[in-house]
């Protein structure tokens, strides 16, 4: 069965250093055997052409993309609001307009079809345009994490090649440093173009007007290249679905990050994907806590354009700014990883509102905390839970609710709720498996193996890196890392990472597991479980814990609690208090724990 391929004329678009990352000119189709074969990047043939009196034409075929769901939007919902960024406020016609400006202003300034058009910025409506107006001048989009330093960013830029650079007013700082960085590194290639965006809650930010003056590294000011381009362009819709629409680059929790690359066919059905997960309608309001340069904002930046909702961009993510926009927007539905749950749950009173309606927020990441769940409910928020990868666009599967859990006891619902289910309409296949014979595992709840996936929604593969992008499609499987069991129902639960199962006098140690015990003693904020070398038990689980403001335990306490909800083998040895080390997207840099906790040495 063909895993994907791609059109030969699609290459001619893009240079030679981007062909490299559509797998070194070569496509790949997955044989029953699950090794790769090469293939000439022609499609296999058309078995419809045997039909007689049937013809493929422009009538009844374009290139999925999701750039057309702005076009629809600003003909269906054209006087509805789009985008609300404090007293800012776009209808999806004016939109529509924007974006059809910046795309042309972007060919003015030099920017051809395949080249990449990166962007430092947070939620503001700039970073919502630029995924719209980007594609549509045929380029490809880079968000960059916008909590990088200097040297991260200048990496990814020389990595990405990205021939202009938008940045937020209140990140100029950080992206001259990685500019110059860059310049420094390699003298011979030209500098981005820099663009300077100065939205600001209230409109253009005054001290932003002054730094385009003030700086001569700002070639454009984000609006007035807007005034510079037509409202008549026309829109450079790709020639293939799989061209590249966008790179992500993971957050790299271990090595360099890389840089996944999405197609406009793999944007365009995980957009309508995540629609269905999140119940998403022209009525809905949508609060942007999760981040837009994280996965193209789960697609959700092209979800919520196809179905006219409306977006509400929020700068800073903080308990009393959702619940204020909450109230003042009548917000229907966000999303956020698990530490933005445990942030609202955690939150003061006095920053909290009573919520107007019950409200859809949507959560991924790591595995939520069953006691998390339930206080987010208690609070009115009604969580859904989803799971996926870089590698897949975001969300990649959701657990799926069944009326019939309604009944069951907040404890039971919050354990089922904490669960990654099942695939979402988007993709073809997602199974658990041993990764070292491909064997699909029992759904018997106890056998762990590793998650993958398959379908139209798995990466085109890593930028500049044909042996990793083989490594991770080895068996015609995307294979993530992340190990998990199926249950009876078919539902998948995460247990760890590959690389994070501690391995204790033979058994295995689940760090996921003694981490949800952890996080329900009453002066845990977060934990963190790693190994720690034995010299007789090989390794025994180290905790490290960061406790609630006002709280003061012993280590003793936290380990006798542990090992009254545990097997005791599974009990942590060690407990150290400490903040926990974060990635800059707010993931646990368990690496860094290893290393203390092999400084440590041994406990026996």
């Amino acid at each position: 069965m063909g895993f994907f391929f791609l059109a030969r004329n699609s290459l001619a678009r893009f240079s030679p250093r981007f062909r490299g990352l559509l797998l070194n000119h070569r496509c790949f189709t997955a044989s029953d055997s699950g090794e790769f074969c090469g293939v000439s990047g022609e499609s296999e043939p058309e078995s419809w052409k045997s039909m007689e009196g049937l013809l493929r034409c422009s009538a009844n075929y374009a290139p999925l993309t999701p750039i057309t769901f702005l076009e629809r939007s600003a003909n269906v919902y054209g006087d509805k609001t789009s985008v609300v960024f404090g007293s800012v406020k776009h209808t999806w016609s004016r939109t529509h307009q924007r974006c059809l400006s910046l795309a042309s202003a972007l060919t003015l300034i030099g920017i051809s079809p395949g080249d990449v058009v990166a962007a430092l910025a947070p939620n503001v409506p700039a970073m919502y345009e630029l995924h719209f107006a980007v594609p549509m001048a045929g380029s490809i989009l880079c968000t960059l994490n916008t909590r990088h330093d200097p040297a991260t960013l200048s990496v990814l830029l020389r990595h990405s090649e990205a021939k202009a650079l938008f940045v937020d007013h209140q990140l100029l700082e950080v992206a001259r440093e990685a500019l110059d960085l860059l310049a420094k590194s390699d003298r011979t290639r030209k500098t981005p173009i820099l663009v300077l965006i100065s939205h600001s809650e209230d409109g253009l930010s005054p001290a932003s007007s002054s730094l385009a003056s003030e700086h001569n590294c700002i070639d454009y000011e984000y609006e007035s290249l807007l005034e510079t381009g037509s409202i008549e362009f026309e829109v450079r819709n790709p020639r293939s679905e799989w061209d590249p629409i966008s790179i992500n680059y993971t957050s790299g929790t271990t090595s360099r990050p890389k840089g996944v690359v999405y197609s406009h066919r793999g944007a365009y059905l995980n957009s309508l994907a995540t629609l269905f997960l999140h119940r998403i309608c022209d009525s809905s309001v949508y609060l942007w806590t999760v981040p837009m340069f994280h996965c193209n904002g789960w697609c959700l930046i092209w979800g919520i354009a196809a179905q006219g909702g409306t977006n509400i961009c929020l700068r800073k993510v903080t308990p009393k700014a959702i619940f204020e926009n909450i109230t003042l927007h009548n917000v229907t539905h966000m999303g956020g990883a698990p530490t933005v749950l445990n942030m609202i749950v955690n939150s003061p009173d006095t920053e909290r509102k009573p919520l107007p309606h019950r409200v859809e927020i949507m959560t991924g990441g790591s595995p939520p905390l069953p006691q998390v769940l339930a206080k987010m409910e208690g609070l009115g928020f009604d969580v859904s839970h989803l799971y996926g990868l870089t590698e897949t666009y975001g969300p990649g599967t959701h657990c799926a609710w069944k009326p019939k859990w309604d009944s069951l006891p907040l404890e039971e619902r919050s354990k089922l709720k904490a669960r990654q289910g099942v695939r979402h309409l988007g993709l073809e296949g997602l199974d658990v498996k041993d990764p070292e014979t491909m064997q699909s595992l029992p759904n018997d709840g106890t056998t762990m193996g590793e998650v993958m996936f398959r379908g139209n929604t798995v990466m085109s593969g890593y930028f500049k890196d044909l042996k990793a992008t083989e490594e991770a499609f080895k068996g015609g499987w995307l294979h993530t890392g992340d190990l998990a069991v199926k249950h009876p129902d078919g539902y998948i639960e995460i247990k760890d990472r590959l690389k994070d199962v501690i391995i204790s006098g033979g058994e295995n140690v689940s760090t996921v597991e003694v981490e949800r015990v952890l996080s329900g003693h009453r002066a845990v904020l977060e934990a963190a479980v790693v190994g720690r070398p034995d010299d007789h038990w090989g390794q025994t689980p180290c905790a490290f814990v960061k406790l609630k403001d006002g709280f003061d335990v012993k280590p003793e306490e936290i380990i006798e609690f542990c090992r009254e909800h545990l097997p005791h083998y599974m009990a942590p040895k060690t407990v150290v208090f400490s903040d926990l080390p974060r990635t800059s997207t707010g993931k646990v840099q368990k690496y860094l724990l290893r290393q203390r906790a092999n400084e440590m040495g041994s406990l026996s």
